[in-house]
């Protein structure tokens, strides 16, 4: 039985009284857990859930998010993580295309939530702290565990490429389980003396994989920051003694340079992990020097569980996202497939136990993104003599901002909405802080009045706060080929 829901029972059974989620001063051991966990999948079979159901989750970092996943991947139900930042349009699309009836959301999220799920017919539940007991208040725990086949789904998360509307990316639970094991056994070594820092969004795969259910299945303590601020990020390192610190570049960054880290006792970092986007080399330098901790870079996406490559503890080059981990084969190709030799850039491919099983619900897509077996990153890279991997650019237009990706035909599409505007791209381009930021370039409609503030002030109404474009530049007419596309790359920003 693959369920990874048997890494908590397990885990349980082994280390029950050890630590398993901390949230500032409120610990949670792995029987408690366990135990909860058991009634999670009581309330959600009391709301109907049954076997592939989808259950959706728009959570922030707190340990009810825990809870609800491994109580409804217990049931045999699919997880459909959201981000809690997610408007009503958004949520409403997410519910609707998985096919989720039931939404969790988080208190303080509420209004977006609700309104997205009536729109998409839903039931809504909001957790909150003080009601959370009487939820599960009465409930007769359901103690097994539902029998799963390696091809099942565990998860849904959605992604997208810069054309169409969002894809949710079917993770089995052989997928996930498999990543997990990788990341815990041979490339981090986690045990259950380690403390994992829990900063990273456990509704985005790299928080959930390396971060939620790695420290599950080795019964280390996971001890949560529900938003990234470096103050308290520090304290959490300093207060919990964390081993084992997971961010994206952005975090390593405004850390390296945090004015009063020496403050704060990190001598227990004992390795760093870097993904979501690529790793300056100065920045990789400026945190090692700060902290005296080492920083593996890897790469990987919602597609792949997500662990593609990574640098190992006993080898590893800055700049590089490492080599590829157990069971996961990688090709550089050209436009007709063909490999590209060393050190030639090309298009990065993956074959493993990592690679999704399909877009749900979406078969065309599916084909091309997988058409032989091997699944197309969309990303160029390039390899040297020794296999290291080197990430040169993105083939999509996908910007990512923090670590989050921004897709720009979502935003453009909000754009288009509004009644002044013709035309409209966006861009990203880099930034010290963020690595990404967001520009919208739109020509107006002929008599129409719109100023930059009202454009931006109209996107960040409609989408979530990562989403919307920082800068907004009003002119004439975009440039365009011959059919009239817009040619992006030759948009030239005259304000950054």
């Amino acid at each position: 039985m693959t369920n990874l829901a048997m890494n908590l029972v397990n885990t349980a059974a082994k280390h029950g009284e050890r630590p398993a989620l901390r949230l500032g001063e409120a610990v949670l051991s792995y029987a408690q857990f366990e135990q909860t966990s058991q009634l999670v999948a009581a309330l959600l079979q009391q709301h109907g859930v049954r076997p592939g159901d989808r259950v959706a989750l728009m959570l922030p970092n707190v340990p009810h998010f825990a809870l609800l996943y491994y109580g409804a991947l217990r049931l045999g139900a699919v997880v459909v993580p959201m981000n809690p930042l997610l408007k009503e349009r958004e949520v409403a699309y997410h519910l609707s295309d998985s096919g989720a009836r039931l939404l969790f959301v988080w208190t303080g999220f509420e209004q977006e939530g609700e309104a997205g799920a009536v729109l998409a017919d839903a039931k809504t539940v909001v957790v909150e702290p003080s009601s959370w007991p009487g939820l599960l208040a009465g409930l007769a725990p359901i103690p097994e565990v539902h029998e799963t086949a390696d091809s099942e789904t565990a998860v849904i998360l959605y992604t997208s490429g810069t054309t169409g509307k969002p894809k949710g990316a079917e993770l089995t639970h052989a997928n996930i389980a498999r990543n997990v094991e990788i990341c815990a056994d041979e490339l981090i070594f986690v045990s259950e003396e380690d403390v994992v820092f829990g900063g990273l969004p456990l509704f985005h795969v790299f928080g959930q994989t390396a971060s939620l259910n790695a420290a599950v299945y080795s019964g280390a303590c996971l001890t949560l920051l529900p938003k990234f601020d470096p103050k308290a990020a520090l304290e959490t390192v300093a207060r919990d003694r964390v081993t084992i610190f997971q961010g994206v570049p952005t975090m390593y960054t405004v850390l390296a340079h945090y004015p009063d880290r020496d403050s704060y006792d990190t001598s227990s970092l004992r390795v760093c992990v870097s993904g979501g986007a690529a790793l300056p080399v100065e920045v990789l330098s400026a945190f090692e020097s700060a902290y005296s901790c080492i920083v593996l870079e890897g790469y990987g996406l919602s597609e792949t569980s997500p662990v593609v490559s990574i640098n190992r503890l006993d080898l590893r080059r800055a700049g590089s996202i490492g080599v590829p981990v157990s069971g996961v084969e990688v090709r550089i190709i050209d436009e007709s497939a063909v490999d590209v030799p060393v050190g030639e850039i090309g298009e990065l491919i993956v074959r493993g136990h990592n690679v999704m099983k399909s877009y749900w619900g979406k078969p065309e897509e599916t084909a091309n993104a997988i058409p032989d077996g091997w699944f197309r990153t969309g990303d160029l890279a390039k390899r040297d003599e020794d296999d290291f991997l080197y990430i040169v650019d993105r083939k999509k237009d996908l910007i990512i901002r923090s670590g989050y990706n921004v897709y720009p035909r979502e935003v453009e599409e909000v754009l288009y909405e509004h009644p002044a505007i013709a035309e409209a791209a966006v861009i990203g381009f880099p930034h010290a802080e963020f690595g990404d930021e967001i520009a919208a370039v739109v020509a107006l409609k002929p008599g129409s009045a719109v100023d930059a503030d009202g454009i931006r002030e109209f996107v960040k109404s409609k989408v979530a706060a990562y989403k919307y474009p920082r800068v907004v530049e009003i002119v004439e007419a975009l440039p365009k080929g011959a059919t009239g596309k817009i040619l992006k790359r030759e948009i030239t920003l005259t304000s950054v």
